[in-house]
């Protein structure tokens, strides 16, 4: 299953993973045809998101327990937390070719929230919070390349672009369970954390 981690490469037909083949690799790749079932499944669910959002074990599961201290459904809760960190919102917003770059965007200083310096991914955006590039950082070929390539991505609702020219986003509502990918079943994750 494809991650999305190559960034704007994945999207294009020439994607590295789809060149691959189905086979998993080894000797006796072609041979097994086992799927897994319970635990096993439950265990990938998790590792795949952990692996979409670029985080560690211990992260996951403190954003896990967040998740299930507050009102609601604890899955979408989890989603939600995991769509409102600052990495994911830039890569959202069309600045970076994927998350891990945004992260790393982030980590050099390259971004401000409500105008001032923001250098930590995991800070968690509200509503109302703007998101930009710092002025130094607009003409930046990497982001400038990455903004002029996110077009075909598209923008999830809870996101817009204020000024294209200045690099200048909101957050204008919460995420909701349907601006995520339809992909991830976080019933399995519930599940698996709740063992």
């Amino acid at each position: 299953m494809k991650l999305y981690l190559k960034g704007e490469k994945c999207f294009k037909p020439s994607c590295p993973i789809e060149k691959r083949g189905t086979n998993p690799p080894g000797q006796h790749g072609p041979n097994v045809k086992r799927k897994p079932i319970g635990y096993g499944e439950q265990l990938r669910e998790k590792q795949r998101v952990k692996r979409i959002y670029n985080l560690l074990e211990t992260q996951f599961r403190n954003y896990f327990e967040k998740a299930a201290q507050q009102k609601g459904v604890t899955g979408e809760n989890l989603l939600v937390l995991l769509e409102r960190r600052l990495d994911n919102v830039i890569y959202r917003l069309g600045f970076a070719m994927s998350r891990r770059q945004a992260r790393q965007f982030v980590r050099h200083g390259h971004v401000s929230v409500n105008g001032r310096k923001v250098n930590i991914p995991s800070f968690q955006v509200k509503i109302g919070d703007e998101v930009s590039v710092r002025e130094k950082s607009v003409n930046n070929v990497h982001i400038q390349g990455a903004f002029q390539t996110s077009g075909g991505r598209g923008r999830p609702g809870w996101l817009e672009v204020m000024n294209a020219d200045k690099l200048v986003g909101r957050v204008s509502a919460l995420p909701r369970r349907e601006d995520v990918d339809p992909e991830i079943r976080e019933q399995l994750i519930v599940e698996l954390y709740s063992k």
